[in-house]
This record gives structure tokens, sequence and C-alpha cells, in this order.
């Protein structure tokens, strides 16, 4: 990273993180550069109008306002490369048309040279995908604004046994696995906590009853595998926490 993009991404760095802040030795760190150099490239953020802020202290450090206006950041090759790859390693019937415009984005605000550079990468890769079951889109939606929105679901659901039930279900979580993709939820007909495949879900329909079993708070834990959780990539200021 030259020191043009990196003074962006420094400028952007702060103003993620809020009144919390990084210290130099956090920026550092992020950047794979000395503190000193760090110090340096704050001194020209300051001279050039950023409005700085510094905290003294054991846990002081740096911030910045998040409201100022910063001009358009560009990805850099690899990071283009490593969205590409994450987003071909999964093509969910929720997410796909999603993955396809944010990538779309990326692809159109990078520089010719750098674009070029990240599809000769991304050329090189390969991804080893296992074909899964897709539920149909319409149902999909529904039942994923329901999880959204904490409400009730009136589902038809075929077990393996091909028998069909109707059941009223309060939905947990939608849960994408590498055989595919699920519901947990509360169970009215059964009266306990359930997990659904949601391509044996034929149909999907909201109700008017309120849910009264307390939304899931904790990990979703299933042996052998390990639960990811994207909404901490919304969170990069947790990835720098303060110092205690």
């Amino acid at each position: 990273m030259n020191r043009i993009d990196r003074l962006y991404a420094l400028a952007e760095e702060l103003r993620a993180a809020g009144p919390r802040g990084r210290t130099a030795r956090q920026l550092a760190a992020r950047f794979e550069v000395s503190v000193r150099t760090i110090e340096r490239d704050l001194s020209a953020l300051g001279q050039a109008g950023v409005p700085l802020a510094t905290k003294q202290g054991r846990t002081g450090g740096y911030s910045v306002d998040r409201s100022m206006s910063l001009p358009p950041l560009n990805f850099t090759a690899r990071e283009a490369m490593a969205v590409a790859v994450a987003l071909s390693g999964s093509d969910h019937v929720l997410f796909s048309r999603d993955s396809r415009t944010a990538l779309q984005k990326i692809v159109a605000a990078m520089p010719k040279q750098a674009l070029d550079e990240a599809r000769a990468a991304a050329a090189k890769v390969r991804l080893l995908v296992r074909p899964t079951p897709d539920p149909d889109g319409d149902v999909a939606e529904q039942i994923w604004r329901a999880v959204r929105d904490n409400q009730v679901l009136r589902i038809f659901y075929t077990n393996g046994d091909g028998v069909e039930t109707v059941r009223e279900v309060e939905p947990q979580h939608w849960v994408v696995g590498p055989k595919g993709s699920y519901l947990t939820a509360w169970c009215h007909l059964r009266r306990e906590d359930r997990v659904f495949r949601m391509d044996r879900i034929t149909k999907a329909e909201r109700t008017p009853i309120l849910p009264h079993r307390p939304q899931a708070t904790g990990d979703l834990h299933v042996d052998g595998f390990e639960t990811k959780l994207p909404a901490v990539a919304l969170h990069p200021e947790d990835l720098f926490p303060t110092p205690t």
C-alpha cells in the first residue's frame, strides 16, 4: 500500500472507530508499519485539514469525527479478489442477487489497472463447492423477513418420510451450512426448539400470532462445525479493542 492510499485508509479507519479511536500502536499493527510512520501520517492528515482529536492517558489515542466527508476509497486488487473469492463460495438463493450487485459496485469503482490485476489474480484461484439444495426463492424471502422481523410463521413442512405437517413456528436463526440452509425455530406443534431444512418447506406465510418465546441470543453450536457470525464483519471497531 503506497502512502497516499494509506493516508486515506487511515482516515477512514479512525472515522469508523468513532469516539473510541485508535492508538498509534494499534494503527501501526493494522497497517503493518512502524509507530513512527503512523505518527508522521497522522501529522500529515492534521496538516491536510482532517479534524483529528487526541486523548491522553493509558487508553488514549486518536479519533476523528464520523460525520466528516472523505473522498471515495478504491479497493486494492487484493481486496477485490478477496471479496470475489468470498462471494463465489456461496451462491445462496437469498443472497445471490445482492452478492452480484455488491461485486459490480466494487468493479465499477476500481481503476482499470487494479481491476486487471484483480482479475488476473482471481483467475489463479479455484474453489471446490458442494452443490446444495436451495429453497424456493419466494419461500426463502418470506422466511427471511420473519427471521429479521421476529414474526411467527405458518410453514408447510415435509419430513424425510414425505409426510407433510403444518406448523406455527417462531423463527430464531437462518443457518447456512455445507449441506444446505436450515431454519431454527420454536415449534408450537412440538413445543420445543426444532431445526427445519429450508428445501423441505414448501410454503411459508406470516401470521398475526405474537411471539412469546424470547429471541435466541447465544451462539449456535453444532458438533463438528465452527459457527461464523457475519455480524462481526460489520463491526470493524471490535477488531482492535481498546486496551484495558
